[in-house]
């Protein structure tokens, strides 16, 4: 594939998607990001040194189903990848559609109908980040015979789902993921691309831009940082699944249009089960000037949880991508010593 390649990236300025932009931009790629306002353009645009390879646009609602529109109109003869990684993650939400369900739905909906309008006969490919969530309803993740596979989909609809953010957020990656699929089986004579899907499970690692200014970090990396910052009596949040390196993620998100073989496929990116416990143990041997200032939980307690509940089998994926995943240590080491270094600069 051409160096001279355009990709469009949504959604451009978030964890997952930064670290995209930059191995884009490493191997050559034309890149057109798009951001909610002009502010956050505009840091995009800074953060990559106003790199001529670069450009962005608005896109500030993707609720609205024209909401690529726009781009494409103006892009589409050019774009020959699209990496469609806008969708909501939080969980402090109020409307559990209006903030989860629908903007995730719609915008996988509307980047695919504007490429269908405008960019038909040029885009290639389509990846879009999908994730775990899209696999397994958390309402049964606690059965110990339970095997996720690239073929596993969560069963939640969109009636039930509405009982909690976490349940919400899983079943809004599922119902837009769906949607990617039925988009491909309803117009496969109208356009020419093909798709991927991405499917992570908790995404950790570093930020590719730290800033020290900065007290809170994205949803995921959020649990790290708070063990860090907490002091030894903290009564933490017991969490356990699977994790994946984010610079694996972006890794996965090139191979997965550069590769022929990953074409129509889900890719599951999953390195390893996780509990919280195994963060406090590795954080406690591998810092020392966090010993005794953060807890320590029950030390070597953690294969305990994550031998329990679910697992997850993606080794067609592996095959697939053809790269190893990151191991936790590395992973949390290197999330740790960023998240030190920030403190350092601020001090």
């Amino acid at each position: 594939m051409s160096t001279q390649t355009t990709v469009f990236v949504s959604g451009a300025t978030g964890f997952i998607a930064l670290h995209v932009v930059d191995k884009l931009l490493r191997e050559g790629y034309k890149v057109i990001g798009s951001a909610r306002s002009q502010e956050k353009c505009d840091e995009l645009l800074q953060k990559f040194n106003y790199n001529p390879s670069i450009s962005t646009e608005i896109v500030p609602d993707i609720s609205n189903l024209a909401a690529f529109d726009d781009v494409f109109k103006k892009h589409g003869h050019e774009i020959k990848i699209v990496l469609h990684t806008a969708s909501p993650f939080r969980f402090d939400v109020n409307d559990y559609g209006k903030d989860l369900l629908i903007p995730a739905v719609n915008g996988t909906k509307s980047v695919l109908n504007a490429i269908k309008k405008y960019g038909a006969q040029s885009v290639e490919r389509v990846v879009v980040t999908s994730s775990v969530a899209a696999q397994i309803n958390i309402k049964g993740a606690n059965r110990d015979d339970l095997v996720l596979t690239e073929e596993s989909w969560n069963d939640a609809t969109w009636e039930n789902c509405q009982t909690d953010p976490m349940a919400v957020y899983c079943a809004s990656k599922t119902f837009a993921e769906r949607a990617a699929w039925d988009f491909i089986r309803e117009n496969k004579d109208q356009v020419i691309f093909k798709l991927s899907t991405v499917l992570p499970v908790y995404v950790f690692g570093p930020q590719l831009f730290p800033e020290p200014s900065k007290k809170e970090l994205n949803t995921s990396s959020e649990i790290i940082n708070q063990i860090v910052h907490a002091d030894k009596d903290t009564e933490l949040m017991q969490l356990n699944g699977g994790f994946i390196d984010v610079r694996d993620v972006a890794k996965a998100h090139l191979l997965a249009f550069q590769k022929d073989e990953c074409a129509s496929q889900r890719l599951s990116l999953h390195g390893g089960m996780f509990a919280t416990q195994d963060f406090l143990d590795i954080i406690n041997e591998d810092f020392s000037q966090l010993r005794g200032k953060i807890p320590v939980g029950k030390p070597g307690t953690g294969k305990l949880i994550t031998s329990k509940g679910y697992q997850i089998n993606n080794d067609k994926t592996k095959k697939l991508l053809g790269f190893p995943f990151i191991g936790l240590r590395e992973c949390v080491d290197d999330s740790v010593s960023q998240i030190l270094k920030m403190e350092d600069m601020t001090e």
